[in-house]
């Protein structure tokens, strides 16, 4: 008698055990309804990302990228032309520089002919003026002759 009272007084294992059991089960069943709850709208999410967001992401993407490229594109020709007209210009402006600098060795040259002519004529007037003056230093000469024999 001892035993039953002792055990129906101060052993609760039995109880307990049962609450155990049924909190357990309970936890479980609930957890497996929101863990399906979870996987099922994470489907549903992954097939409207797959049927809906993703075409238009890429629909979006291609326009985006071709409106891009194109205008990539008309950016490439501008700068393409850009560079033709400054390679034009740059060959102009060799092609005029060049002509100034003949123009200038042909002006030097000129001027340089002119010069020796100039020279060719003062040296032949400095020629003549000490022939000049040799005659007119020898008639000097003779003149004083004349008056040194006095």
């Amino acid at each position: 008698d001892v035993g039953e009272i002792y055990s129906r007084l101060l052993d609760h294992r039995p109880v307990i055990q049962g609450e155990i059991r049924y909190f357990v089960k309970e936890f479980e069943e609930k957890r497996g309804l929101r863990e399906l709850r979870v996987l099922e709208n994470l489907k549903n999410t992954i097939f409207e990302t797959n049927e809906h967001v993703l075409p238009k992401c890429e629909q979006a993407m291609h326009d985006n990228l071709n409106e891009a490229f194109k205008r990539l594109q008309a950016a490439n020709d501008m700068i393409r032309r850009l560079q033709e007209r400054e390679h034009e210009e740059r060959k102009l402006q060799a092609d005029k520089l060049m002509a100034r600098e003949e123009k200038r060795i042909a002006h030097w040259e000129e001027f340089m002919k002119e010069q020796q002519n100039k020279q060719a004529e003062v040296d032949e007037e400095h020629r003549k003026a000490v022939e000049r003056l040799k005659e007119q230093y020898s008639e000097m000469e003779k003149e004083l002759a004349k008056y040194v024999s006095f």
